[in-house]
């Protein structure tokens, strides 16, 4: 449960809610049903007590006689469910429904009081009566008179059951529809929570660069505090790149004094120590290029964007102003409204070491191709060289690895530009074509602003 989705402990808690809800109501509703109904009869067997008490009579004799007996054909038929008893001390009447069954009383009210009371009644069954006692004044006195009326309490059952059966298919539909009302709470409450995720995927995609404050109030606490982190990370970052800058331009001065007595060793005929001295220079540089690279390609903000285009025309304008970019035939098929989600510079930097690769390797003809698919931008840069095999493709990608050992350089270059496209979320896979190289880097494509 601990991982469970929040609608799903939202949807569950409400569920339980709602039947012990709708359980409560309808043994409250089947509560209140039952005191309406006793409350009604009791109305009722009031009314018959009236109508007996009037009904007994003082003769000339001064003696009570009941007489007119309740009309009614139910209290004249054997066991009917509705029955009455008159007690006046010595007389006594009962309706001809009770047969030869006597009710079993319990001590009488007094005078002037009622009691709803339940008795044992004839065949098994309960009694609801009404219990009276009052004082009948006669030509011989005051007489005490106790009247009964009482009636099966099967009916108020029976009652109880048959709403509570109606009651029921309505109690399930106000169920359904509190359920129906309780998802579309969940979900336009858990909306906000859809919102960020939206924002989250945003950032992520580099279409925002900060959550913002338009959020409902209860996530603006989260949005803050994550947009404060990412202000403390791009902070961090940027300080890790001046940093590395810094040291990169403190130590420049110094290599190239290094290299300067070296060119003097070497002019002394040092040439072992000359070259000693080189390589350390050259070491260092490259772990100083390598910094500065990696600190280049951390500092790249995520809403950054390029326009495939415009960073390919640069960079060949610039490779085709030389002696080999000159010599060779360039073909290139770039539609203008590509942008891909990496920073202008970063793209060039890259397209300027996999071009010029190509430039180096290229007998006659470098083609360049890019295409939108899927929701991502391939870029392809072909060169009809000798090309190379696998586990040379494998070593290419190491940094420091060069394919020409002959010439001057770092060896850093490629391995950069695998960093550079890694960063931006994207792939550069090389493969050899039989007709040369084939390098193609497949980055997140953007809309055009």
């Amino acid at each position: 449960m601990r991982r469970a989705s929040l609608r799903l402990r939202l949807a569950l808690a409400g569920a339980l809610v709602l039947v012990l809800t709708l359980v409560a109501a309808q043994l409250g509703l089947s509560t209140l049903f039952n005191r309406h109904v006793e409350r009604a009869i009791s109305a009722d067997l009031s009314d018959l007590s009236d109508y007996l008490i009037a009904s007994i009579e003082s003769d000339p004799d001064g003696k009570l006689v009941l007489a007119s007996p309740p009309p009614d054909p139910a209290y004249s038929r054997p066991y009917s469910g509705r029955y009455w008893a008159v007690n006046a001390e010595e007389d006594a009447w009962t309706s001809r429904s009770l047969w030869d069954f006597t009710l079993p009383l319990p001590s009488a009210p007094p005078p002037g009081e009622d009691a709803l009371i339940t008795l044992p009644g004839p065949q098994d069954t309960l009694l609801l009566a009404l219990d009276r006692s009052v004082i009948r004044p006669t030509g011989e006195g005051d007489r005490n008179l106790r009247v009964t009326v009482a009636i099966d309490r099967a009916r108020i059952d029976t009652a109880r059951a048959e709403f509570e059966a109606e009651m029921l298919p309505w109690l399930a539909s106000l169920g359904f529809l509190l359920l129906a009302a309780g998802a579309v709470q969940i979900v336009v409450g858990l909306a906000p929570l859809a919102t960020l995720g939206r924002r989250l995927g945003d950032l992520a995609a580099g279409r925002e660069d900060r959550i913002g404050d338009d959020v409902p109030i209860e996530i603006a606490p989260l949005a803050r505090q994550i947009d404060a982190l990412l202000d403390a990370r791009a902070s961090e970052i940027e300080r890790s790149r001046r940093r590395a800058a810094d040291l990169a331009h403190g130590l420049k001065t110094p290599l190239q004094a290094l290299l300067g007595e070296a060119g003097h060793l070497r002019d002394l005929g040092r040439t072992d120590e000359a070259h000693g001295v080189e390589t350390v220079v050259h070491s260092i540089r490259r772990q100083v290029d390598r910094e500065l690279a990696r600190a280049t390609i951390a500092s790249s903000a995520q809403s950054a964007r390029a326009d495939i285009a415009r960073a390919t025309d640069g960079v060949v304008s610039v490779l085709r102003r030389t002696p080999a970019g000159a010599a060779l035939v360039w073909q290139i098929d770039i539609p203008p409204d590509l942008i891909a989600r990496i920073d202008s510079a970063d793209l060039t930097e890259a397209m300027g070491a996999l071009i010029e690769n190509a430039v180096t390797h290229a007998r006659q003809r470098i083609t360049i191709t890019a295409a939108h698919e899927a929701g991502l931008v391939h870029l392809t840069i072909r060169d009809d060289g000798p090309g190379m095999p696998e586990d040379q493709i494998a070593r290419l990608r190491q940094r420091g690895q060069r394919l020409d050992t002959s010439g001057e350089g770092t060896g850093l270059g490629l391995s950069i530009a695998d960093e550079i496209v890694a960063n931006a979320g994207g792939t550069l896979t090389i493969t050899d074509t039989g007709q040369g190289l084939s390098v193609r880097l497949s980055l997140k494509a953007m809309r055009k602003a």
